[in-house]
């Protein structure tokens, strides 16, 4: 009899841990569907004002409604976008911290000895949410309306026209020396913390031109605050048609664009990157974001988490080889 009840207490104990692992499998798929239950940061590694700033804005306000919590943009710039990548990179692999990725991040890779990050091996790719162009644009009391007289003016004048930059090493300081190396001009460049208060400092007079996010820029452009005289990309953008590329105007084969993509801290959970690439997805197609994002000079994109890590490994490669010609060092 006593050996009959052990059995039974036994059987009954293998039946509970049974349920027990079936009702917490079961349970997973629950509790996924619970994210998000709090609202969600994300950080943009620049200034308030800068192209990474409004499209993670207008992101920010899409995805809050989708997701029906509150999605909260934290600037934080300097470094050049360092400052801002490394937080996201220490910060709980839990789907509460996003970071908007720009080409600096990339850039950065070899552009930096040492790093307390690494954009590949920190991060988890989640989507492609813009893409856009830089523009080159000079300050009205500048004697030029073109980019030739641009680039007339400095060899005429060596030395002594300022550009500024987001940051040393920044994607609008290595679009500006390639145009640097390209047209053989002597250029002076100085570095800010972030496109916001370069363009501030340009539209004051404090330089003469700079290559800057078409996002940030068309705002001054329109008020005609800033003279525009060309875009980086391949073609002409639909924004401003009327702006020839800087290859048609005058260097032949000179072509820079830009992105933002939409990244998390490596181990955030595999649904939570799923759910994020898909409410992203429906963000980015959605008329009215395109809408708001063409007004800015910027393309919404979409994409798969792996995409986007081809992306990553292409631009880093590409720029390493910009960095390493023109022996750039950050400052």
């Amino acid at each position: 009899m006593k050996h009959c009840v052990y059995v039974g207490t036994v059987l009954s104990g293998l039946v509970s841990v049974m349920a027990a692992s079936v009702y917490a499998q079961t349970a997973l798929p629950g509790a996924a569907q619970l994210y998000p239950n709090k609202a969600v940061r994300l950080i943009a590694p620049s200034s308030p004002g800068s192209g990474v700033d409004i499209v993670a804005r207008f992101y920010a306000q899409k995805l809050s409604v989708q997701i029906k919590q509150q999605v909260v943009v934290e600037n934080r710039a300097g470094a050049g976008a360092n400052i801002g990548a490394e937080l996201a990179a220490k910060a709980p692999p839990d789907g509460y911290t996003l970071f908007m990725g720009t080409p600096a991040h990339t850039i950065n890779a070899s552009l930096y000895r040492r790093l307390n990050y690494d954009i590949i091996r920190d991060f988890v790719p989640i989507s492609q949410v813009s893409s856009g162009q830089y523009v080159v644009v000079a300050h009205p009391a500048l004697p030029v309306k073109t980019l030739p007289q641009l680039i007339a003016l400095a060899k005429a004048q060596p030395g002594q026209l300022n550009y500024g930059s987001a940051g040393s090493g920044n994607a609008t300081h290595l679009a500006a020396e390639l145009f640097r190396a390209m047209a053989s001009v002597n250029i002076v460049h100085v570095p800010y913390k972030g496109s916001g208060p370069a363009l501030i400092d340009l539209v004051g007079g404090q330089m003469q031109f700079m290559f800057s996010n078409l996002t940030a820029a068309l705002p001054h452009m329109k008020s005609a605050k800033l003279r525009a005289l060309a875009v980086t990309g391949e073609k002409r953008t639909p924004i401003v048609p009327e702006l020839p590329t800087v290859s048609e105007a005058a260097l032949p084969g000179y072509a820079v664009t830009s992105w933002y993509g939409l990244l998390a801290p490596a181990g955030t959970p595999p649904d939570v990157v799923t759910r994020l690439n898909t409410e992203t997805g429906n963000a980015m197609r959605a008329p009215d974001m395109k809408e708001r994002l063409a007004a800015e000079g910027a393309d919404p994109m979409t994409g798969t988490s792996a995409e986007l890590a081809a992306l990553l490994k292409v631009e880093i490669a590409k720029w390493a080889k910009v960095v390493k010609q023109a022996g750039i060092t950050p400052e």
